[in-house]
């Protein structure tokens, strides 16, 4: 009769704690109790690795939200592995960090050829590929690729505001594009046809690519300047946007100069190349920049350069992609809460696409984050400015993907 009650009691005591278990947490690989898996991959070397910052930049803000408790008790074990900014290398490296590493998802990979790369691959093994960090257009497609989600406004969306721009401002312009060869770069040749419309065949005079493995762009801009051009989109990397804005100036060529977002550091770009070759160019932001005075007495920039001091003293507070990791890295923080205790793979997806209206300190004010399930591109908005030769001044209104 006794051990009848005792295994009965036994019995009940299994089904409480495994129900207890389950009450606390469901997983997916690299969640528990204590700790969230998170992969990613950047460019640490080779030709984009002033990118690199951002990497950096998303584990000093794990690094903090560690210290401050963590993600509902949960610390954040960030994995970040280096692949030269080299599509093979890039598949190599998240091969480890989902079969080895057992990572949970993966968040801002950076580079449009890396993660072109990598995108079959994590959607057949339902891993999430979120908030990469590149504007291709790609990243918006639920229907053929649900396990990915972008973060940075569209490339094309970037470009049919520079042609809205154009048109308003410069009626008159021939165009030159001076573009990387591969999707993103191709991206801004398809958006500004795009935004130009029946007038693309006759304003844009002249295009001219390059390979991240070339040496310089100063065949490039020489032949972009003898084609009478006197607008210059520059769609490019640090590196060679750098070299653009030097080669522009050394010449004598002075088009009314365009440089997408994604270069328009003045820590990295700007500086690097000379500030006084840089005045006048005209670019986009959706981020406060860190060398803008207007936003220094605010609230936001002192929590942030805070956060600079103490969590990423290895950045350079004049870098706009320290703010960029901060921001992106935010966004994280904002699903992985949303997820409670319920950290699979499947309902970190859910509510990666169900964001509404998510207000990030250092995003500029009137943008905001917002997904759904028939709509992966989180920001969709961005401002003008122009650099005048210290800082960024911002000029117009926000503009939205649809112009208003």
């Amino acid at each position: 009769m006794n051990r009848t009650i005792f295994t009965g009691l036994s019995a009940a005591c299994l089904v409480l704690a495994s129900g207890l278990a389950f009450a606390a947490g469901q997983y997916g690989p690299g969640a528990g109790d204590t700790e969230i898996k998170i992969g990613n991959t950047m460019p640490y070397s080779g030709p984009a690795s002033s990118y690199g910052v951002i990497g950096q930049s998303d584990a000093a803000y794990f690094a903090m939200i560690n210290e401050l408790g963590g993600i509902n008790g949960r610390k954040i074990n960030f994995i970040s592995r280096d692949d030269g900014y080299s599509p093979p290398k890039t598949v190599e490296q998240v091969r480890r960090l989902v079969e080895q590493d057992q990572v949970l998802l993966l968040f801002n990979p950076f580079g449009t050829p890396p993660n072109t790369a990598i995108q079959g691959y994590l959607n057949d093994n339902k891993v999430p590929q979120l908030f990469v960090a590149t504007g291709a257009n790609k990243w918006n497609d639920p229907k053929h690729y649900p396990w990915t989600i972008g973060w940075p406004p569209s490339d094309r969306i970037e470009a049919r505001i520079w042609a809205r721009y154009i048109l308003k401002s410069i009626p008159d312009a021939k165009i030159a594009l001076l573009y990387q060869n591969d999707d993103f770069g191709k991206d801004y040749l398809i958006g500004l046809r795009e935004g130009l419309g029946d007038k693309a065949d006759k304003m844009i005079v002249a295009t001219q690519s390059y390979e991240t493995t070339d040496a310089t762009v100063d065949s490039q801009i020489v032949a972009l300047q003898g084609s009478g051009a006197n607008v210059l989109l520059t769609a490019a990397i640090p590196k060679f946007a750098a070299q653009a804005i030097r080669k522009i100036y050394a010449i004598g060529w002075k088009p009314t100069h365009l440089l997408t977002r994604i270069s328009n550091s003045v820590g990295v770009v700007m500086r690097p190349a000379g500030t006084e070759k840089a005045v006048g160019i005209i670019s986009e932001t959706f981020l406060k920049d860190p060398t803008d005075p207007q936003w220094q007495d605010t609230v936001e920039y002192k929590e942030w350069l805070a956060w600079m001091k103490k969590y990423n003293t290895s950045g350079n507070v004049a870098d706009a992609l320290t703010v960029y990791g901060y921001s992106a890295a935010q966004t994280m923080v904002a699903v992985l809460k949303a997820c409670g205790d319920n950290l699979t793979r499947e309902n970190v997806m859910k509510q990666a696409a169900s964001i509404h209206d998510l207000k990030l300190p250092m995003l500029l004010p009137g943008v905001t984050v917002s997904t759904s399930a028939d709509d992966f591109a989180p920001i969709k908005q961005m401002q003008l400015e122009k650099f005048d030769g210290n800082t960024w001044q911002l000029f117009g209104e926000v503009v939205s993907a649809s112009g208003r």
